[in-house]
């Protein structure tokens, strides 16, 4: 039911609840997942271009009529439409966009270093402008994100020569044993240094990043076998905490949403935009949703 069963659960009066006003604006749509092989080393890229150029377009234009969009639903890959939207977004306005990318995976694999081909391997170095140009190019600026931006946290499995890169890239990075050692308060707040006023927050979330006690529909180790390695059950209301003050201060973005395994193999993610979109998305088949 992907996003449907939300609405059943009734999340739009569960945000209600903290005193904002909700509207539902109904689902994306966009193409269906062709399950083909990759083409030139991408998986599905018209498809997925399509789809991230279909977020792109709701959460910029949320964005602009000043509101708050919450996506839930579609794979990772879907936050190249939604960052490079709040990237265009923060240029619009003059602010400093700082991400939390909250994930197992630092996703930052290119043609060239990618196993599967897979683009929701891909997100966070096609913003950083290394990949198609068909996406690389959504947000009306390539990069569509400066070094500095991300701040990932709890990543715990990366490929050798997508860590190189990361390393190359200069991305600050938090990694499980980061959080083992110092604990996730003081990774939080150090994630969070020198936002202000001036910065606009966005947060985008895997639900792989937590320990499968919490969430058993993470995905796996990149060969079919569980994750097993999660964020610390003790530490899990300090990651959403920190930022959820900081979002009632500076009006800050949450992104991503949780995600679950499809049946068929693929993923099966939530998101929200407070918008619901519909996403049958390019890499499993995907729902989704967005609000505002």
């Amino acid at each position: 039911m992907g996003p449907e069963a939300m609405r059943v659960a009734g999340i739009q009066q569960t945000l209600a609840q903290f005193g904002v006003s909700v509207n539902d604006l109904g689902n994306l749509a966009g193409p269906p997942n062709p399950w083909l092989p990759p083409v030139d080393g991408y998986r599905h890229l018209p498809e997925v271009q399509a789809w991230n150029q279909a977020v792109h377009d709701a959460v910029y234009g949320s964005l602009s009529g000043g509101r708050l969009p919450i996506l839930l639903g579609g794979d990772h890959c879907l936050a190249i439409g939604s960052i490079s939207a709040v990237a265009r977004h923060c240029r619009d306005q003059g602010l400093t966009l700082r991400v939390l990318w909250l994930d197992a995976h630092a996703d930052f694999n290119t043609m060239g270093t990618t196993p599967t081909g897979n683009i929701h391997g891909m997100p966070v170095a096609i913003l950083r402008g290394m990949g198609p140009v068909e996406l690389t190019s959504i947000g009306g600026r390539t990069p569509a994100i400066d070094a500095g931006t991300v701040r990932q946290i709890g990543i715990r499995s990366v490929d050798v020569d997508e860590k190189r890169l990361v390393h190359e890239d200069g991305m600050e990075v938090f990694d499980m044993r980061n959080i083992d050692e110092h604990g996730m308060r003081k990774v939080m707040r150090k994630a969070l240094e020198g936002v202000d006023e001036g910065t606009h927050l966005h947060v985008s979330f895997d639900v792989d990043f937590l320990d499968p006690m919490i969430a058993p529909g993470g995905r796996d180790d990149g060969a079919g076998r569980p994750d097993l390695s999660g964020g610390p059950v003790g530490h899990g209301d300090d990651r959403g905490q920190r930022p959820a003050r900081l979002a009632r201060r500076h009006g800050a973005q949450p992104g991503q949403g949780p995600r679950q395994p499809d049946r068929r193999g693929g993923d099966r993610p939530h998101r929200l935009d407070v918008r619901q979109e519909h996403a049958a998305a390019p890499q499993g088949h995907t729902r989704g949703l967005i609000w505002t």
